[in-house]
């Protein structure tokens, strides 16, 4: 290999290992146990919430670790359906936690949304940021089995009442859409001016000790378009050769005139809110540690949606509406919404492409039964839609490769001039009618594909805990094993993947220019490092692609090899 094929196969390879160092030093490390009268962090900003006399805040450094015990007994109310239990506490009159019923966790137990340690889903926040937040203590009520309300009163004679209910689904199940409506009524003798609320969004975190960090996020939504920070905006960095530094932030807030809806998310779960009766006006989100095992903490991340003010005359009633949906990123449920909910999915550029292979795939589920005999079914369509144009891709390159030792003379004899070296070399391919970049259309058109595939598998909630051969969840690593004192992951499709690109360039005809194709034989390992820890179904429909392509090659070889003829000039028109 020259040295240009080394330096391009070294910048690769740096690039990969410092795309794992990266995502390494954003994963939490497995703490030590610490004495916790000696142990240290940055102070935190949490919100606080509306409550009726706020005691002032404690001059205290030390980190939130839990909200204080409150002064009154906590009571919960339960609101039920097929799809999801709402438990909702007094303590701020919200939704304490989300139980999905029919998303299953680690050890049999069912996804939980919310952490008990921030505050309820849908909690009135009007002072912005202390320490330690208290929640004020209202009445539960229930008016049926489906709506649940709750009453207080404020230091300033406001009256607030706010009121749970589940919104139907239009195909009767996903119902996992709850409106709450707040009502506000001066009681008092005075006017009463409010400059501005925040709604607690509740909180996010990894459903994996692995999850990369760019899954947990807060996202709002503007004109159609999400924006969002994941866990590691609130890092610090020590940017690259001292460029870029920057200190941990406590906290993220930003005016946002007009946003839709505000959301915090992982990977597969959402607690999105829309305000039915304005516009949020700014974000708030805050970055906590919660625990995953006993020696082990994932970095996880709290918002809220900010409101715009309004005043109250006494005896007036400022109402709002918001509905909240707390569930999986199901996108088909999510685009029924009226306010673009499906852009929480943050299918970035490849979102069309993205959207057909979700939708197709669960076509193909709903006749197969089996998520792993759906991404082969899926496969197969999409190599058979592209049989023809492969078809003629490899016969393009055989017959470069045929021309090759012609090829070679050219670039002999003119090696001291590149410019004419080019003209000749097109030249001849004119001469032969070949078109020297018909091989790549195939992979150009697959590009969009994989990376769709890519994007879209990362999200689908609808491949958790899928079972296929060996694989006990395709939106996971197929890890069997790990090796004994490295302790790395033994996963086996990436592997068989690996192997059958490798198997597939060994086949393909010998053509272009040599380092091109020593820098190429590096592929595979890149395509490696790219799915090795990614979903099992990324994998999967990469290694039936490769074998459909090498099947296909074989055919192809066993035709008769392209004969060179010189193409006859085209004849000049006539004047």
């Amino acid at each position: 290999m020259d040295r240009t094929a080394w330096i391009v196969v070294a910048l690769c390879v740096i690039g990969l290992v410092g795309w794992q160092i990266y995502i390494a030093k954003q994963m939490p490390p497995r703490p030590a146990r610490v004495n916790a009268a000696s142990g240290q962090a940055s102070p935190t900003a949490t919100p606080k919430v509306f409550e009726a006399s706020p005691p002032p805040a404690a001059p205290e450094t030390t980190p939130k670790t839990a909200e204080p015990a409150p002064s009154f007994a906590e009571k919960i109310e339960t609101l039920r359906n097929s799809d999801v239990e709402l438990r909702l506490t007094n303590r701020g009159g919200g939704i304490k936690e989300a139980v999905l019923l029919k998303q299953m966790a680690e050890k049999g137990q069912h996804v939980v949304l919310n952490s008990a340690q921030n505050a309820p889903i849908g909690a009135i926040i009007e002072s912005r940021f202390i320490e330690t937040p208290t929640l004020a203590e209202f009445t539960a009520s229930t008016e049926s089995n489906s709506v649940v309300q709750f009453e207080g009163t404020t230091g300033e004679q406001v009256a607030m009442r706010k009121k749970f209910f589940f919104e139907k689904s239009p195909e009767n199940k996903d119902n996992y859409v709850i409106e709450m409506d707040v009502d506000l009524e001066n009681r008092g003798t005075k006017p009463y001016q409010n400059g501005g609320y925040f709604v607690a969004l509740g909180s996010a975190a990894p459903i994996h000790p692995k999850d990369y960090p760019s899954y947990t996020r807060l996202v709002w939504c503007i004109d159609g378009k999400a924006k969002g920070i994941d866990v590691g905006w609130f890092g610090s960095s020590g940017g690259f050769l001292g460029l870029g530094q920057r200190a941990a932030r406590p906290y993220y807030q930003e005016n946002i005139a007009g946003a839709e809806w505000v959301a915090v998310s992982n990977q597969f779960f959402t607690t999105l809110m829309a305000p039915l009766t304005a516009k949020a006006s700014s974000v708030w989100g805050r970055r906590f540690e919660t625990e995953y095992a006993s020696d082990q903490k994932l970095p996880a991340i709290e918002g809220a949606l900010g409101m715009p003010g309004f005043q109250l005359q006494p005896g007036q009633t400022y109402s709002a509406r918001f509905e909240i949906y707390a569930g999986p990123k199901l996108y088909h449920r999510l685009a029924q919404l009226p306010h673009n909910e499906a852009e929480v999915m943050d299918f970035g550029i490849f979102k069309l492409v993205c959207q057909f292979l979700l939708n197709f795939m669960n076509l193909l589920h709903s006749w197969l039964g089996d998520y792993g005999l759906s991404i082969l079914a899926l496969t197969t369509i999409i190599k058979l839609t592209l049989w023809p144009i492969q078809n003629r891709a490899n016969r393009s390159m055989r017959q470069m490769a045929a021309l090759s030792p012609k090829m070679q003379e050219l670039k002999e004899k003119y090696k001291d001039d590149p410019t004419r070296m080019n003209q000749e070399l097109m030249k001849l391919y004119k001469q032969y009618g070949i078109n020297p970049v018909g091989g790549c259309l195939p992979m150009m058109i697959q590009i969009p594909i994989f990376f769709g595939l890519f994007k879209m598998l990362g999200q689908a909630v609808e491949l958790r805990n899928a079972k296929f051969l060996w694989v006990r969840d395709l939106s996971q690593p197929d890890t069997i094993a790990h090796l004994p004192l490295l302790g790395w992951p033994v996963n086996i499709i990436p592997l068989c993947m690996a192997a059958t690109q490798i198997w597939l360039m060994a086949m393909t005809p010998k053509t272009g220019d040599p380092t091109q194709r020593r820098v190429m034989m590096f592929t595979p390992l890149i395509f490696l490092f790219i799915c090795y820890n990614f979903a099992a179904a990324l994998a999967l429909y990469y290694t039936a692609q490769n074998l459909f392509s090498i099947l296909q090659f074989y055919q192809n070889k066993r035709q008769p090899m392209p004969t060179l003829e010189k193409v006859a000039p085209t004849a000049k028109r006539k004047r």
